[in-house]
């Protein structure tokens, strides 16, 4: 992606993101994604965004990494 940071909704859930993010690569709709928080755990994905901000974010900003292949496990 050529845009680094996004404004997310703070009600969007992490399904929703990883869906927007399929779209925007222009990915298959049959292929996995995995977001992780800070490079360290991958939530759920009906965990919403804000949430997630305001336990792990720092420096007013969130940090989510994606990959098409699962990183642990």
């Amino acid at each position: 992606m050529k845009t680094r940071k996004w404004a997310v909704d703070r009600g969007r859930t992490v399904q929703s993101l990883a869906q927007f993010i399929l779209r925007f690569l222009k990915l298959d709709g049959n292929e996995q994604l995995f977001i992780y928080v800070n490079q360290s755990f991958a939530p759920s994905p009906d965990q919403e965004v804000g949430v997630l901000f305001d336990c792990f974010g720092s420096d007013g900003k969130l940090v989510l990494h994606y990959c098409k292949s699962q990183a642990w496990g």
